[in-house]
Parts: C-alpha cells; sequence; structure tokens
C-alpha cells in the first residue's frame, strides 16, 4: 500500500508554515507515531496534538500565520486519489461534561457547518473565534464536507477539545482503508 503522506511549506510575508502528516500511524500499523506542534499558542497546540493522536497521524506543525489552510491542503495531498478508502465517518468524544459530534465525507465538495456553543472570549491565548475558523479553513483547504457540533457542555475547554477529538475519530474512520481500489461514489469519481 503507497504511504499516505504529504509536507506542505509556505512563506509569505504573513505566514512560515511547515506541515507534515503521515495518515497511517494508528495502533497496529506498526508505524511509529510521532507528534510536534508548534504554533505559538499553546491551547491550540494542545488542540492539534489531539486532534493527530485520535486520528492516528504522525504530524508534525511549525507554523506563524493561518496554519489550518496547510494542514487542509497536507490532509488531501497525503490522502492522494480517493480510492478505497470508506469516505464517510462520525465521531463522538466526551470530555467530562462535554459531548461533541464531527461527521465528514471527503467528498471533493468542501463545506463547513460548526455549532460549538463556546461562550468565552479566549481559551488561553487563542480566540475562541478563531477555533470555527480552523474547521472550516481545514475543510475548504482538504476538499471535504465536515459538520462539527457540540451537543452538551458547560466548559469552554471541554467543549473544543472534545470537538477536536471527535474530528479525530470521524477522519480516522473515513480514511480507513477498505481493501479495494474503488472509487467510493456512485458517480465513478470524486
Amino acid at each position: 500500500m503507497a504511504a499516505r503522506q504529504a509536507t506542505v511549506t509556505r512563506k509569505t510575508n504573513e505566514t512560515n508554515i511547515e506541515v507534515s502528516v503521515d495518515l497511517d500511524c494508528a495502533p497496529g500499523t506498526n508505524r511509529t507515531q510521532t507528534i510536534e506542534v508548534s504554533t505559538g499558542i499553546g491551547f491550540l497546540d494542545h488542540m492539534y496534538n489531539a486532534l493527530a493522536k485520535h486520528g492516528g497521524w504522525s504530524l508534525t506543525m511549525k507554523c506563524k500565520g493561518d496554519f489550518a489552510l496547510a494542514l487542509g491542503t497536507a490532509f488531501k495531498n497525503a490522502l492522494g486519489e480517493v480510492r478505497g478508502i470508506r469516505r464517510y465517518g462520525t465521531g463522538h468524544a466526551p470530555l467530562d461534561e462535554a459531548l461533541a459530534r464531527a461527521v465528514i465525507d471527503i467528498s471533493s465538495r468542501p463545506y463547513c457547518v460548526t455549532d460549538l456553543g463556546l461562550k468565552r472570549e479566549k481559551l488561553g491565548d487563542l480566540s475562541t473565534e478563531m477555533i470555527p475558523h480552523i474547521f472550516h479553513s481545514f475543510a475548504m483547504a482538504a476538499g471535504v464536507t465536515l459538520h462539527v457540533d457540540v451537543l452538551r457542555g458547560e466548559n469552554d475547554h471541554h467543549r473544543a477539545e472534545s470537538a477536536f477529538k471527535a474530528l479525530a475519530l470521524a477522519i480516522r474512520q473515513a480514511i480507513e482503508r477498505t481493501g479495494g481500489s474503488d472509487v467510493p461514489s456512485t458517480k465513478g469519481v470524486l
């Protein structure tokens, strides 16, 4: 099976980003999972660590600027032609009183809906209005349809973290190899 890995580098006057992903590092794959994230925002590093850990990816991110686009691009490049995968994924993740749901369709039809219900202005140094933006940017760059909802929870930290973990589980399910080589679409193309 072909390795599903990619690296994206982007340098502009406002950004300096390097993102590398390996989508096949889940337990049981005989591949070592390595996660090194440095966005300059501690809470965001924590969220990307959770995304990679529970998604079964290796992830290296060194960023200054809008990194969600680069992560989405690296994900799309690593996945390659959409063949022999489940395509759809659903994940639910609790964190104490919070419960989140994420649903993804690797469809080449980018769209994103989020309902996180965050009330605080910031989580650490991360502006909470950036969290839906991160999901949206990832979906647009990756070419996926994505829905992320927090179903309940009082603590915004728990709400946000459960959302990232639910997304990780949904992605992990959607990119699971089926053993075939078919395009998972009645159209025959994605």
